[in-house]
């Protein structure tokens, strides 16, 4: 519904396994292609382990989800400029580590500043005399611990745990819990343990290094001691950038913690999820002096946190993206995302256009062709239709078939049908869903059209129409709010599943027998009511009639999206952040009847918007055990104004195959 409420990038190499009952589907998540070294990963990468003890070894975690180049990178210390180093790999794997020796030896007193090949500052640790002997490690969680130094042997090269105390010192339960670079350049300090801690002669610096180091005390401290599990905020006096990094020192020059982010990172907020301990990730909302809201991208959880890649550019004129409403709860005993864990924006801003919806929004339902899955379709609201292709990682109109989409009309050949969801049938043929005709838009219109895309012209007539409005009195009562929760989504489901599967017919009470619908083609249409979540079973004749099976329920408050997936052998329901961005996966139970049976959550990096429409790629585009999954965000909000995201309508991530 119009909103009033990747490139895939190298994603999780980690085995996966997704469990649908009587149903095992394994694979490693990757991406297309295989995960390869990201030499943008670089905010991932921590300094974890430091020792001054002689062979002055430094060791790099990788945080993140995918592997990371780090070819050409430099340290410096207090006394020698950047300086190129020779690591036990030129790779960091994914949760993996990293060693080196300094090439120029670390003092008692010392610091090592790491950088890319191009300069940026990666991550920064500081140590006072005999801090780092035998060495100084964090500590409660390789990434995100706390900065202790260690009287036990090194662990170099594998998990700190081993060599960390069993407590740490009251400075050690300090964290850098929020930062924001959006002009205010406000820091939050988190205290996670049970007694007070003193910061007023604590300093920090960012990642300019002509900088020195500025104290808590003269940055307008909310207060100079942190409460046990209470926070302090402070406004930097330095200037924080959009790349850029903070790093926090206490009284003793030990180094307490650390953050860096990319572009747009901070804005509104980078922060940590949950609280104190998980990695960080870019807020929707700035949470200073509360409980983080973790109400963006990224995601907690021993650092496995994604990243929300690509985007930005400027809205073109009359392009207005629209900030989400309705949002919902997550239904309970919801499964995280199976998939990659990184997420890319996938097509140009204010990419969808038309004549009809200058503001560039809209953009619902999308379906690949599994004849052809390099095409990609895409339903806009207001009655358009495009045919999207791939070019530099983005999808973008096919300029071959038409460079702005082509408008669909009713079967009269007139109307604004409003275009909500699609799927691709046995025949080729594009099926689009209308909940009613924007030129009256207070009625009722709940049909279903099929179009030929080999059709000529700028305008699409439909080949036949099936017209449902009657079954649904309840959405005709003159509100436009009403009309607009109708058929919000459509899939087509073969034949050849229904009865390999046992699904009961609900006309006759047998096993569901094709033949007895000799005009339906060779599947039904699944079609999704936003009103309650209901799917409504369709075998849509060649006579223009039609035939109606039952009434499915999901489990769902709503359904924006409705496909079939041959690699899981399910049928899926989406709901957008009216039910907590869920994706439910069908199956036929013993019983006959089609059933939900798992649902998934979307990757945490993305934002929780009127996220309408879903797509999986075949199974036959699966490289390293991942295809790609594509959402559209039907307001082209992102995470609001001033962020990547906005103004964008595609994101693409990755799917077990």
């Amino acid at each position: 519904m119009p909103t009033s409420h990747s490139r895939v990038s190298a994603a999780s190499v980690c085995a996966a396994a997704l469990t649908f009952s009587g149903l095992l589907v394994t694979g490693v998540v990757a991406a297309q292609p295989a995960a390869a070294a990201d030499p943008a990963g670089y905010q991932n990468v921590r300094i974890n382990e430091v020792t001054s003890s002689g062979n002055d070894t430094v060791e790099l975690y990788n945080a993140g989800s995918t592997p990371v180049s780090i070819s050409g990178w430099k340290m410096s210390d207090d006394s020698f400029s950047g300086q190129s180093f020779s690591p036990s790999s030129s790779t960091i794997a994914a949760g993996g580590f990293v060693t080196f020796n300094s090439p120029k030896g670390l003092g008692d007193a010392d610091k090592v500043v790491i950088y890319t090949s191009g300069g940026t500052v990666v991550d920064r640790v500081e140590w006072a005399t005999n801090g780092a002997k035998p060495a100084m490690a964090r500590c409660g969680g390789d990434g995100t611990g706390a900065w202790v130094p260690t009287t036990a042997a090194a662990t170099f090269g594998a998990a700190n745990a081993s060599g960390c105390p069993a407590t740490v010192p009251a400075a050690g339960n300090v964290r850098i819990n929020e930062v924001t670079s959006d002009g205010a350049d406000t820091v939050e300090l988190y205290n996670g343990g049970t007694s007070a801690v003193s910061v007023g002669s604590w300093k920090y610096v960012d990642n300019d290094t002509t900088h020195s180091a500025a104290s808590v005390s003269s940055s307008s401290p909310s207060a100079t001691s942190i409460p046990a599990g209470g926070r302090v905020t402070f406004n930097s006096t330095l200037g924080l950038g959009d790349n850029d990094s903070l790093f926090l020192v206490d009284s003793s020059g030990d180094t307490v913690d650390s953050v860096t982010w990319a572009t747009g990172g901070a804005k509104p907020s980078d922060e940590r999820c949950a609280d104190g301990t998980g990695w960080f990730q870019t807020s929707a909302t700035a949470t200073l002096g509360s409980a983080n809201s973790c109400s963006g991208s990224g995601g907690g959880g021993g650092g496995q946190t994604g990243r929300l890649l690509g985007g930005g550019g400027s809205l073109t004129s009359g392009c207005t993206p629209e900030a989400p409403s309705g949002t919902g709860t997550t239904p309970s005993g919801t499964s995280a995302w199976p998939g990659g864990l990184d997420v890319t924006i996938a097509d140009n801003v204010c990419a969808f256009t038309t004549s009809t919806g200058p503001e560039g929004r809209d953009v619902s339902g999308l379906a690949f062709d599994p004849a052809n899955p390099s095409v990609l379709w895409a339903a806009k609201n207001k009655n358009w239709l495009f045919k999207l292709v791939k070019s530099n990682g983005k999808w973008i109109p096919d300029a071959s078939w038409s460079a702005t989409g082509k408008q669909i009309r009713f079967a009269s050949g007139s109307g604004e049908p409003d275009s909500e969801g699609l799927t691709v049938g046995a025949n080729g043929h594009v099926y689009v869903t209308s909940e009613r005709d924007n030129t009256d838009n207070t009625v009722p219109k709940d049909t279903i059209m099929e179009f030929d895309p080999a059709a000529t012209g700028s305008t699409l007539t439909p080949v036949h129409q099936w017209d449902m409005t009657s079954q649904f009195p309840q959405l005709n009562t003159g509100s436009k709010d009403d009309a607009n929760l109708g058929f919000e989504g459509v899939g087509y489901v073969p034949d050849s599943w229904l009865t390999a599967n046992g699904w009961v017919d609900p006309r006759t009470g047998a096993a569901y027998n094709p033949a007895n619908y000799p005009l339906h083609g060779s599947g039904l249409f699944f079609a999704g009511l936003e009103w309650d979540g209901s799917l409504h079973v369709y075998g849509l004749n060649s006579d223009g009639t039609f035939t109606t099976f039952t009434t499915i329920a999901t489990g769902k408050a709503s359904v924006m999206d409705v496909l079939f997936d041959a690699g899981t052998q399910r049928l899926v329901a989406t709901c957008d952040n009216t039910c907590g961005e869920t994706h439910t996966f069908m199956k036929v139970n013993a019983s006959g009847a089609i059933v939900p049976d798992v649902t998934y959550t979307n990757p945490t990096v993305m934002p929780t918007d009127n996220l309408e429409g879903f797509a999986i790629a075949p199974t036959s585009t699966c490289v390293n055990g991942s295809r790609e999954a594509v959402w559209s965000d039907d307001g082209i909000y992102g995470f609001g104004s001033g962020t990547s995201s906005n103004g964008h309508a595609l994101y693409s991530g990755t799917f077990p195959c």
